[in-house]
C-alpha cells in the first residue's frame, strides 16, 4: 500500500502465523499483508523487565577472588608475615643492632686537652667514634661529654 492509500484510511487485515518446525514453532514470524493497526509486540519498556530500580538503591558487587587471585594474596601475606618474623626476631637476637658488642673495659685517665671523641679514636680506631662515645658516657654517668675534667678516670669498652 502507498502512503496516499493509508491517508485516506485503507486497511488491510494482518495474520500471524507461526512457523512450525517439527514439533516447535520459530520465533520468526510470517506476516501477511500490511496494515495500520498495531502489531502484538512483547514489551520492552524498563518498568516490565524490573529497571525502575533507583540508582541509590543498587549496592556495588562483592570482591570476588579468583583462585589465581587467593593464592596470590595468600602467597604475598605469608611472604610479608614471614619476614616481619624474621626481623623481629634477628633484633631480639641481637644480630641486627647496630651498636658494636664491647667484650671488656680499660681504665684510662683523661689528659689536659682530651676530649671523649679523641679518647673513643685512641681505644677503637675501627669503631665509629659517636657509638663509642655514647657508650663511654653511659658506662660511666656522664650527662654530657663535656663532663670530664683532666685527671679523671673512666672506664672505656673495647671490642
Amino acid at each position: 500500500m502507498s502512503t496516499a492509500a493509508l491517508a485516506a484510511g485503507a486497511t488491510t487485515q494482518v495474520t500471524v502465523v507461526p512457523e512450525v518446525d517439527g514439533n516447535r514453532p520459530t520465533r520468526r514470524r510470517r506476516i501477511a499483508g500490511t496494515t495500520t493497526e498495531r502489531i502484538p509486540v512483547r514489551a520492552c519498556s524498563g518498568d516490565d523487565l524490573g529497571r525502575h530500580v533507583q540508582l541509590a538503591e543498587i549496592e556495588p558487587p562483592a570482591l570476588r577472588l579468583t583462585r589465581r587471585g587467593r593464592m596470590l594474596l595468600t602467597t604475598v601475606s605469608v611472604l610479608v608475615f614471614g619476614a616481619a618474623v624474621a626481623v623481629l626476631g634477628l633484633r631480639v637476637a641481637g644480630l641486627l643492632d647496630p651498636a658494636p658488642q664491647f667484650t671488656h673495659t680499660i681504665s684510662v685517665q683523661v689528659g689536659a686537652g682530651q676530649s671523649l671523641w679523641s679518647i673513643a679514636q685512641e681505644t677503637n680506631p675501627s669503631e665509629n667514634p659517636a657509638t663509642v662515645v655514647e657508650q663511654i658516657a653511659n658506662l660511666n654517668n656522664l650527662r654530657t661529654p663535656a663532663d670530664i675534667t683532666p685527671g679523671q678516670t673512666l672506664q672505656i669498652p673495647i671490642r
